[in-house]
């Protein structure tokens, strides 16, 4: 586990909390695996009937761990933010999300596989992969076009803009903006709200909703086999090290 994410649970519900002030909850390697795990834990079991995924300080999270990412000389298919990504995709068990801050990268595309997201007025949303010489992962090329349609998903993926959480609940990857004090409070009313329903039925539902879980999976491997590749490009590295130099600066 991570001395960084910490989990707990509230009755029925599963509270995976990120807690990394001093990097802006930036996610490692291990980070990924202590989230994924609980993850695997809630699905495998029969007593939690929600999760509920959190930041802390102010800040959902600044997405990937760059110099922890970049340190990773594995099999990408078995990184830890792929695992990771293809745990949330899968997850049986409702999912809910209280965004407060920077929400950038995977803070942004883990949303199209919850069910439920509210956000405060301070929220803000990222997906800066073609900047950093890479591609978007989490299904978003699939799943972010259906939410917001063509052009939209084509701004936020392509140009990498930054967005405030109006727009997100103006396309509806929020279901609500609320006020920083009652963001925990609501966001967990909600997810005991998901932890009380008929369990078969709401899993069923969600399947239903969610739609073809294999093309999920499979947009999620194609988009990772093209992330890997742009790993090891020349503007990928030189867009990394920017980033790391400013991050220093």
């Amino acid at each position: 586990m991570s001395e960084h994410i910490h989990v707990a649970r509230d009755g029925g519900v599963l509270r995976i909390s990120i807690m990394r002030p001093e990097k802006k909850n930036a996610l490692t390697g291990v980070m990924y695996d202590a989230m994924r795990a609980a993850l695997e834990s809630a699905d495998a079991g029969s007593d939690i009937g929600a999760i509920l995924i959190e930041g802390s300080h102010g800040v959902f999270t600044a997405g990937n761990d760059i110099a922890d990412f970049l340190k990773y000389s594995g099999d990408f298919s078995q990184s830890p933010a792929l695992r990771f990504v293809h745990a949330v995709a899968a997850c049986q068990t409702p999912l809910v999300a209280a965004i407060d801050g920077a929400a950038v990268g995977v803070g942004t595309t883990m949303l199209l596989h919850c069910d439920l997201a509210y956000a405060t007025p301070a929220a803000r949303f990222r997906m800066p992969f073609i900047d950093l010489g890479v591609v978007p992962e989490a299904a978003a090329t699939l799943l972010l076009p259906r939410r917001v349609g063509m052009a939209r998903a084509s701004e936020l993926l392509l140009l990498c803009e930054p967005f405030d959480a109006r727009k997100a609940l103006e396309m509806g990857l929020v279901n609500a903006v609320v006020e920083p004090g009652d963001l925990e409070r609501i966001a967990l009313e909600k997810a005991q709200a998901l932890a009380a329903k008929p369990r078969n039925a709401l899993r069923n539902a969600r399947k239903l909703l969610r739609g073809d879980a294999a093309e999920i999976t499979e947009r999620i491997d194609g988009e990772a086999r093209l992330f890997a590749q742009a790993l090891r490009s020349p503007e990928a590295f030189a867009a990394m090290t920017a980033f790391l130099g400013k991050g220093k600066g």
